[in-house]
């Protein structure tokens, strides 16, 4: 048992209590986001995939479709009808569809199933189950999007550039001016170098 007088004085702990604490942080503090690893030119690749994805784009066959009994209220059509759809998509199907740049947030995304490696889209909104399949696409194409918004950074515009530049051009040179005067200030206050 080793004592931490600084946790409290009369507590033991064993080192190997802290062990989860300490690495757990070290790894999180070594983290590279993907942006950071990822080519300018994967970068646009993935800037233009996402503009032109829609709900159609995306292939109907990339997954299994079932349909079972939605929960809640709507009476005889809940109780009778399979008209919640739900997609089941594997990762591998659909990451080598998107760029690379999307891969860690759609495994990390609130749909994806960790133990059959798949993502889970379900809808019960309507009571037909095209439109629930529809709505199933949609959330997809919404997933892919948000993920995009968060992986791909924004392209900055020459305008933009310029400003920025600007900017820093005018704070450098208020950085400079303030040297300067300060600088004076103490030399001000120096004796001078003659003898009376």
């Amino acid at each position: 048992m080793i004592r931490f007088p600084f946790l409290c004085p009369r507590t033991a702990i064993t080192a190997r209590a802290l062990l989860p604490t300490i690495s757990t942080r070290t790894l999180a503090s070594g983290r590279v986001t993907a942006s950071q690893e990822l080519t300018d030119e994967e970068l646009a690749e993935a800037r233009i995939w996402l503009s032109q994805l829609t709900p159609r784009t995306i292939p109907r066959n990339i997954g299994d479709v079932s349909y079972s009994r939605s929960s809640g209220p709507g009476g005889q059509n809940v109780n009778k009808v399979n008209s919640k759809a739900t997609l089941k998509i594997p990762l591998p199907s659909i990451l080598r569809l998107v760029p690379r740049a999307l891969h860690a947030e759609i495994r990390s995304s609130r749909y994806t199933a960790e133990r059959s490696d798949s993502l889970v889209i379900q809808s019960d909104e309507t009571r037909k189950q095209t439109k629930n399949l529809d709505l199933c696409f949609q959330k997809l194409q919404e997933l892919l999007v948000t993920a995009g918004r968060v992986a791909v950074p924004g392209e900055t515009s020459p305008e933009q550039r310029k400003k920025v530049q600007a900017l820093e051009k005018a704070n450098n040179e208020s950085r400079i001016r303030y040297k300067k005067a300060h600088s004076m200030k103490k030399s001000g206050r120096r004796p001078s170098s003659y003898d009376d």
